[in-house]
C-alpha cells in the first residue's frame, strides 16, 4: 500500500464541493487516504434547481446542504472554507486564502482533484453583467428573484399613483435558449400568470411580457429538433415570446438590442454561456479556447498523473465530441478519479480510460411539461415531467431537502402558489428601475 515519505496516509486534496468534487470525496470514504475538500462556500448547491429559487418556487436552503454535514460521518475527510489562490504542481502544494481566519496558508497533497466548475461568460462583453446577471450561485438566484418581484412592485406603485405604465417595467428578457434559459422563461411566465395574478390591486401581472432570445436556429440545441419544437410550442402557450436566430448586440439599463431592434426591459437575465475557472492558470496546463483544462483519457494533465481535472473545469472528449458540462458528467468523473486513486494506492492495475455513460438529458417547461432525451428515446409532456421530478428528487442531498422540495412542488402544483416570494437585501442592493425615483 502506498504511503507518504513520512509514513502517513496519502493526502488527497479536492478543490470544489460541487457535483464532481463531492462525489469524489464520498467515493474515497473507505480508502486509506486523508481527504481535504476545499470550497469557498460552506454548502453544496443543487444547481439544476437554481432557477426555481430565482423564480420563488423554492428557498435557497431547499436545494443546498452544508458540506460539513454531508461529510460528517466520513472519518477520513475534513473541510476547508477557503479560496484557492494558486497551485504549485512541482512542489505539490495548494495555496489557500482561509475565509474564516483571513490568512493565507498552503496544503500539501499527494493527489489533487480539481473540480472548480464554471462561471458566466458574456463572450467578451463583461460590461453587460451589471445589466444582465447570470445564474450560477445562490446569491445570483436571490438577486434575480428580488429583481423580478421588484419589477411587479414598481409597476404596482406607478399604478397606485395613477401614472401611465411603462411597458418595460413588466418586460422580462432571458438571453440563452439552453435548458436554464428555457426553464427560467417558463417559470417567470407562470409566476406572472398564475402565482401573482391575485396579489396586486393596480396592475394585471398576467400582462407581463416574457421574451426568450436564442442565437441558434432552435432552443435546446443539443436536443432532437422535434423535442426542441415541442418545448417552443409549450413556451408559446405559456405566453413566452421565443426569438431564435436572434443575436444580442447590446445590453444596457434600458434593455436589449437584438438584431438592430431594441427590446425595452428593466429585467434582463443572462443564460447564454459559461467560462472556465482559473484552474488552467493555477496548474500551468494547456487549455481550450474556453479556458477549460485539456485532460488526457484518464482525466489527468500532462506530466502530472497525480492531478485530476473534472467537471466543467475539464475539456474532455469522447467519440470525437466534447463532453457536455452537466452534472452527470461531473459525478461520473468524480467517481472515476476516486477509483483511480484507490487503485494506485493499493498498487493495482491502472484503471481504463474514462468513459461517460449518457443516461440522457431533460428540461422542464413550466407546469407539468418537460422534454427528455434518454439515449434513443424522446419523451415530452407529463410523463417526461414526472420522470424529471423523480430524478431531481432522487439526486437531492438529504432526506430533509427531498421531503421539503417534494412538498413545495405538490403545494405549487395544487394551488399555483409560491411560498418563497421574498425580496431580500432591498435597501442596500436592489437595482430600482430608473422609472421609479430613488428615495
Amino acid at each position: 500500500m502506498e504511503t507518504t515519505s513520512g509514513g502517513l496516509l496519502p493526502r488527497v486534496v479536492i478543490v470544489g464541493g460541487g457535483f464532481g468534487g463531492l462525489r469524489a470525496a464520498r467515493a474515497l470514504r473507505h480508502a486509506s487516504v486523508r481527504v481535504t475538500l476545499v470550497d469557498r462556500g460552506n454548502h453544496h448547491l443543487f444547481q439544476p434547481l437554481l432557477y426555481q429559487v430565482a423564480t420563488a418556487e423554492l428557498s435557497p436552503a431547499d436545494i443546498s446542504a452544508p458540506i460539513r454535514g454531508v461529510l460528517r460521518r466520513q472519518r477520513n475527510a475534513e473541510v476547508a472554507l477557503a479560496e484557492v489562490t494558486g497551485v504549485d504542481v512541482d512542489r505539490r502544494q495548494v495555496s489557500l486564502h482561509d475565509l474564516a481566519t483571513r490568512r493565507d496558508r498552503t496544503l500539501d497533497y499527494d493527489y489533487l482533484i480539481t473540480a472548480t466548475g464554471a462561471g458566466t461568460s458574456y463572450f467578451g462583453h463583461d460590461d453587460w453583467e451589471q445589466f444582465a446577471p447570470g445564474l450560477k450561485t445562490i446569491e445570483d438566484a436571490t438577486a434575480i428573484r428580488r429583481d423580478i418581484l421588484l419589477a411587479f412592485e414598481a409597476a404596482e406603485a406607478k399604478g397606485a399613483e395613477g401614472a401611465t405604465q411603462s411597458p418595460d417595467l413588466l418586460t422580462f428578457v432571458v438571453v440563452g435558449g439552453g435548458p436554464t434559459g428555457v426553464e427560467l422563461a417558463g417559470a417567470i411566465a407562470e409566476v406572472a400568470r398564475k402565482a401573482l395574478v391575485s396579489d396586486f390591486r393596480h396592475i394585471h401581472p398576467a400582462d407581463a411580457r416574457v421574451v426568450l432570445v436564442e442565437a441558434a436556429p432552435h432552443i435546446l440545441a443539443t436536443y432532437p429538433v422535434a423535442l426542441s419544437e415541442r418545448a417552443r410550442r409549450k413556451l408559446e402557450r405559456l405566453g413566452v415570446e421565443v426569438r431564435t436566430s436572434a443575436r444580442v448586440e447590446s445590453i444596457d439599463e434600458c434593455g436589449v438590442i437584438v438584431d438592430g431592434e431594441r427590446l425595452a426591459a428593466r429585467t434582463v437575465i443572462w443564460a447564454a454561456g459559461v467560462r472556465a475557472s482559473p484552474a488552467g492558470e493555477w496548474l500551468r496546463a494547456p487549455t481550450d479556447r474556453a479556458g477549460r483544462v485539456l485532460v488526457g483519457p484518464d482525466l489527468t494533465i500532462p506530466d502530472h498523473p497525480e492531478v485530476f481535472v473534472i467537471g466543467d473545469t475539464a475539456s474532455a472528449s469522447q467519440d470525437g465530441a466534447p463532453l457536455p458540462g452537466i452534472a452527470p458528467v461531473a459525478m461520473q468523473q468524480g467517481h472515476y478519479a476516486a477509483t483511480a486513486i484507490r487503485r494506485r494506492i493499493a498498487g493495482e492495475r491502472a484503471i481504463p480510460p474514462f468513459h461517460y455513460f449518457d443516461k440522457g438529458t431533460m428540461a422542464t417547461v413550466g407546469r407539468s411539461f418537460a422534454v427528455a432525451r434518454i439515449r434513443r428515446l424522446s419523451l415530452s409532456g407529463f410523463l417526461a415531467w414526472a420522470l424529471w421530478l423523480g430524478i431531481h428528487i432522487l439526486f437531492l442531498i438529504g432526506f430533509r431537502n427531498r421531503a421539503l422540495v417534494l412538498f413545495q412542488w405538490a403545494w405549487a402544483y395544487l394551488t399555483y402558489q409560491r411560498g418563497a416570494r421574498l425580496i431580500t437585501h432591498l435597501a442596500a442592493e436592489a437595482r430600482v428601475p430608473a422609472t421609479i425615483p430613488r428615495p
